[in-house]
């Protein structure tokens, strides 16, 4: 993470849903532990490489169908600007240890959603994330992520 530890409690919540209905489940599992893992790593690693150089194309090409309709990478990096202005870095951080807050689910729409945050000091990257099926793999319906101090 970056050492200005102001700014990292500084930069708060900022969730990017699409209010897009994903398509019914059809006989859908959640994906086994490790690409869960997986998942969520990459998608933070990509969220953290355009915040950090301010090109969001890659993630806008990573996201589910619906969510790259709705948002832009222009609308992307408006959306996400006080994690860019806050100069957050939390590479580092998401080669901790990760903590799931919420076991996977996969609900009837077919969503899966991982919740967590990975164990870090003096603050925490907690993740809130939504995948669906788009171009058959799993890609991001929702990503919010909220960096906050580290309790106890």
């Amino acid at each position: 993470m970056h050492s200005r530890r102001s700014a990292l409690l500084m930069a708060g919540a900022l969730a990017l849903a699409p209010m897009i209905a994903a398509a019914p489940a059809l006989a859908l599992k959640a994906p086994a532990p490790d690409l869960q893992e997986a998942l969520i790593k990459t998608s933070l690693l990509t969220f953290n490489d355009a915040n950090v150089t301010g090109n969001y194309s890659v993630l806008h090409a990573k996201l589910s169908k619906p969510f790259r309709e709705q948002f832009s990478p222009e609308k992307l990096k408006e959306g996400f600007k006080p994690f860019a202005d806050a100069r957050i870095d939390f590479a580092l951080a998401v080669a901790k240890e990760r903590a799931v807050t919420e076991d996977a689910k996969l609900d009837d729409d077919g969503r899966l959603t991982l919740r967590g945050h990975f164990e870090t000091r003096p603050s925490r990257i907690h993740y809130d994330l939504a995948f669906i099926m788009s171009d058959g793999e799993w890609k991001l319906i929702k990503l919010t992520v909220n960096v906050k101090p580290a309790e106890g």
